[in-house]
């Protein structure tokens, strides 16, 4: 049978903020090496026998950022399916078993977070080949993590008898997370694993599950899988008949209730990186006992995680903190708040901030922009397009732009007129005039715009005709 990676790439990670925001969450970001957590998590598997192309499953805010990041790191994409929103892992699973299934009937999936860490490859892949025979023979087969800590933070699974399989064991219980003293206890008594999300079974057999003790998800999901459309590698899902779908996760769903439920132990390095808190444990430390990343200077600092992104971060007579330095944005907290991130998060959301969605450099599928300054009826951002790509033709209602190149060539669609422009050369586009960017060549074209008016939203946006095919109100 081959194995079909399913990568689920919901979730915003907002304990993770600054770094994580809403539009470019945790599996976009390079936490713990060279690659995203998405990226790794593809890697993940390279070398298992009968391994087909990864099927993803994300938001549609995300989609063309995920596309970028599986191109630049050499895969394919069977499929990237786009949720109109979040319906928990459920109904995302539900998807890519109804896509893959229809393409090869006798599919296995592993069902794998986009944003989860683990340093110990080969116990992986050994610990999915373990797995295999039990789902090839129609179990459902999960993965628990062998605890090396009384963690409160996760959920566990008590196992139950070994099976005929080596180190293959029935799942007795499914417990939430614990208070520390119960935490203990399950540490202690060694039958019990941190639940890690991740799966093993077959598409078919998943059908047969979901049909069983979820039909309101199966059905919402087959009907949005009818009305869907393919483009290129995106498969959008139907709109409305998605949400119809009931929110869920795998566990709840499925593995709580069926009697197919097994649980393959492994070690391997694994967190999901929750916290900072989760991150300071998983990167190596240095003889103080700190994780540093960027421009730091650490004096009489101990046992403390440190990211400088955009200036010189300099702690003196610190110890047990985390300090996160972004473009727009500062976070320090104790290591014992680190669950209580998402709380600023939501603060923001509240206010109608802006630092809970987008970082100041925010990333379009033609390249990004990033704000430089901005006042009373004027704000100024510099856009870098990526060579040959092309912004919308469009025009705005209340502020009119001007465009100053600084590096490449542009070529600029103004009402009826289209002409180039080198450095240092410079164009206006008055207030409801029909206007497109783009770049015809091969290096970034970097533009300064100013733009200036009585509303500067970037919702001040109509569309007429657009390459990426994006929807209204969205850059």
């Amino acid at each position: 049978m081959t194995l079909y990676p399913v990568i689920l790439c919901g979730g915003s990670g907002s304990r993770l903020w600054p770094l994580s925001r809403e539009h470019y969450p945790k599996p976009l970001l390079p936490l713990t090496s060279g690659q995203t957590l998405l990226q790794d998590t593809a890697a993940r598997l390279d070398g298992l026998p009968e391994l087909g192309d990864a099927v993803y499953v994300c938001n549609e805010e995300h989609r063309f950022l995920l596309a970028e990041q599986v191109m630049q790191a050499g895969r394919i994409a069977a499929s990237i399916i786009l949720e109109p929103e979040g319906r928990n892992t459920a109904p995302a699973l539900t998807l890519a078993a109804l896509f893959v299934a229809a393409r090869d009937p006798e599919a296995l999936l592993l069902v794998m977070p986009a944003d989860h860490v683990v340093t110990d490859t080969a116990a992986f892949v050994e610990a999915v080949s373990r797995g295999r025979g039990p789902a090839e023979n129609g179990e459902l087969v999960t993965f628990g993590v062998t605890p090396d800590a009384a963690e409160t933070g996760y959920g566990y699974i008590q196992r139950g008898a070994e099976r005929a399989e080596n180190q293959v064991y029935s799942v007795a219980n499914f417990v939430e997370k614990p208070d520390a003293a119960t935490a203990q206890q399950y540490l202690a008594s060694g039958d019990y694993d941190w639940n890690s999300g991740i799966f093993l079974l077959q598409a078919g057999r998943w059908l047969d599950e979901i049909r069983t003790h979820q039909p309101a998800i199966l059905a919402a999901c087959e009907a949005a899988m009818q009305d869907g459309t393919q483009d290129n590698d995106f498969l959008r899902v139907g709109h409305e008949q998605f949400l119809a779908s009931p929110g869920n996760s795998i566990d709840y769903a499925v593995m709580e209730h069926t009697e197919r439920a097994v649980v393959v132990p492994f070690s391997a390095g694994w967190s999901d990186i929750g916290a900072w808190s989760s991150l300071w444990q998983v990167c190596p430390r240095n003889a103080d006992g700190n994780v540093i990343r960027g421009d730091v200077i650490a004096e009489e600092t101990s046992n403390s995680l440190l990211i400088a992104e955009s200036r010189c971060l300099a702690t003196v007579g610190i110890n047990d903190l985390f300090v996160i330095e972004t473009a727009d944005a500062v976070l320090v907290a104790h290591k014992d708040k680190a669950q209580d991130v998402r709380a600023i998060v939501e603060q923001l959301k509240a206010s109608d901030r802006d630092e809970y969605k987008v970082h100041r450099r925010v990333y379009r599928p033609w390249g990004d922009y990033e704000g430089i300054d901005n006042g009373p009826r004027f704000q100024v951002k510099r856009l870098t397009v990526k060579p040959g790509a092309t912004l919308s033709l469009q025009m705005h209602h209340h502020r009119a732009e001007h465009w100053v190149v600084v590096k490449g060539t542009a070529r600029v669609t103004c009402g009826s007129d289209t002409f180039s422009l080198h450095e240092n050369e410079s164009t206006y586009i008055p207030m409801g005039e029909t206007h497109r960017l783009e770049n015809p060549g091969n290096i970034p074209l970097e533009v300064i715009e100013i733009q200036s008016g009585s509303y500067l939203g970037e919702d001040d946006i109509v569309r007429f005709e657009d390459v990426y095919d994006r929807v209204q109100n969205a850059l």
